[in-house]
């Protein structure tokens, strides 16, 4: 595992936890370089259903390592290449099949901030902080990860952070959709693997087959296509869907078998 992260397993529920609390998790180039790899071990492992990622100590991330850039992002060549990365970190997490989880506590801000919104659900502490910081470092937003802050609050709140720079608290992200729920800072995680535990719960044929079909309209597709219809028609002729109607007319909980 590369340096300043830990990779977890409790039973279906993988964590992966930014451990740098002395820099409070700033983000290296090699972590943003490594998260596509830890989405394909998550994704490959029939024995996991859903990624929870997490900050160690008080904090989700402050960012991407800025006492990076004066070695990797001194040319337009570095920089492209820093990109390069965070934007492979983005689209793995975006891609995922497998329900993704931000647990965010203390400072969600700039890349911590962009990793939080390319997953699915994104719970919080009371206290958090939040906000995306382009510009103050004279660095224009990526646009697939400003295609997915537009989708979560909306133009005018996504203009507001990018163009000002300025941090929100927890109770406004909840308030604008940034955030699916805001819990005190003791039960931020019962209540979190909580959710994680529903997630097991459920038909996971359903859930990947809705977890795609939903990223391609937030990525503007307006219409169906072969494979919405080929995911659609596998669900109806899976084991959940039988067994999901079994269950109902019994009366009993659904034994989904479907890994």
């Amino acid at each position: 595992m590369t340096d300043g992260f830990e990779f977890t397993r409790d039973g279906e529920v993988a964590r992966l936890t930014f451990a740098r609390p002395e820099k409070m998790n700033a983000i290296t180039y090699g972590m943003w370089s490594a998260i596509p790899d830890v989405v394909a071990e998550v994704e490959a492992d029939p024995a996991l259903k859903v990624l929870v990622i997490a900050g160690a100590g008080k904090h989700f991330s402050a960012g991407a390592d800025i006492s990076e850039f004066g070695e990797l992002r001194t040319t337009a060549e570095g920089a492209a290449t820093y990109d390069k990365a965070v934007e492979g970190a983005v689209a793995a997490l975006t891609n995922m099949r497998k329900p993704s989880i931000a647990m965010i506590q203390g400072n969600c801000i700039g890349g911590g901030c962009q990793v939080s919104v390319a997953c699915d659900f994104r719970f919080a502490a009371e206290g958090s902080r939040f906000g995306i910081t382009p510009a103050k470092l004279g660095i224009v937003y990526h646009f697939d990860s400003t295609r997915q802050l537009v989708s979560l609050v909306g133009p005018a709140h996504a203009k507001y952070f990018l163009l000002s720079g300025e941090l929100i608290d927890a109770t406004r992200a909840r308030e604008i959709g940034l955030l699916n729920d805001v819990f005190p800072a003791d039960g931020l995680e019962t209540s979190t693997l909580a959710f994680a535990g529903t997630l097991c719960s459920r038909s996971q044929a359903s859930i990947r087959g809705m977890n795609r079909i939903i990223e391609k309209i937030v990525a503007g597709q307006q219409e169906s296509d072969a494979e919405v219809d080929e995911i659609r028609l596998g669900a109806l002729h899976g084991e959940d869907y039988a067994e999901g109607v079994a269950a109902f007319l019994d009366r009993r909980p659904p034994r989904f078998l479907f890994r």
